[in-house]
């Protein structure tokens, strides 16, 4: 009797580290995939503007379009939206469950793909810039949304075609992990969301990226002057 005993309490043990380490990875994954899928964007430009956002600029659900429709004030609003969406999970799968880093960033690929395949949108979600990077600032490796935000930044700076500008940050960041990290989760993670990007605006990924000619124009115009 006290031999299955043991073994019931032993089974019971064992199945409670089956349901936390595949049950609970599974509920945070999709929890951030509808969390990622909520288009905040569309609804302040509905709630507070009254306009649908996706009639400005180049039709993409985004924050982007936002500062088109209603201005600064609502354009910031849906940006730090758009990113806080991408964490909360995240931080949940890596800090308050202690889960393995390939389950966070599996968490962490899910709120991207809710945002960009929201069913919110019928699959038509935005490019998930702003999510990604909300889903890369709770992550221990600091120096990949360094990387990512100061990629993006020259990508915004040097390049006028948005589609590329978009993807300067994911192959950037791609390219810096595997030097520095090689065949590592990380470098198999970016690779994933550079997929998503590309996957997303492949249609104006076929043009050749263009120069952004104001800042070449100012940087001429420095030049003369000094």
């Amino acid at each position: 009797m006290l031999y299955l005993e043991n073994l019931g309490v032993y089974w019971n043990a064992v199945r409670s580290i089956v349901i936390a380490e595949s049950f609970y990875p599974a509920l945070l994954a999709v929890c951030a995939f509808w969390l990622g899928a909520c288009p905040f964007s569309v609804w302040i430009g509905k709630w507070f503007l009254g306009k649908d956002i996706r009639d400005y600029g180049d039709g993409n659900p985004g924050a982007a379009n936002v500062f088109r429709a209603g201005g600064r004030k609502l354009g910031f609003l849906a940006v730090i939206l758009d990113m806080a969406k991408g964490a909360p999970f995240v931080v949940l799968a890596y800090s308050f469950f202690g889960f393995p880093e390939i389950v966070a960033l599996a968490v962490a690929l899910c709120a991207i793909l809710g945002h960009v395949f929201s069913p919110f949108l019928r699959l038509r979600g935005g490019k998930a810039v702003a999510v990604t990077f909300g889903v890369l600032i709770p992550l221990p490796q600091h120096e990949i949304p360094i990387t990512f935000t100061i990629l993006m930044v020259l990508g915004f700076l040097l390049i006028e075609t948005d589609a590329w500008r978009t993807i300067l940050g994911p192959v950037g960041t791609l390219t810096y992990l595997i030097i520095t990290r090689g065949n590592s989760v990380e470098s198999l993670f970016m690779l994933c969301v550079l997929v998503i990007f590309v996957v997303k605006q492949y249609g104006d990924l076929q043009t050749m990226p263009r120069p952004n000619r104001r800042v070449i124009n100012w940087l001429q115009s420095r030049r003369r002057v000094t």
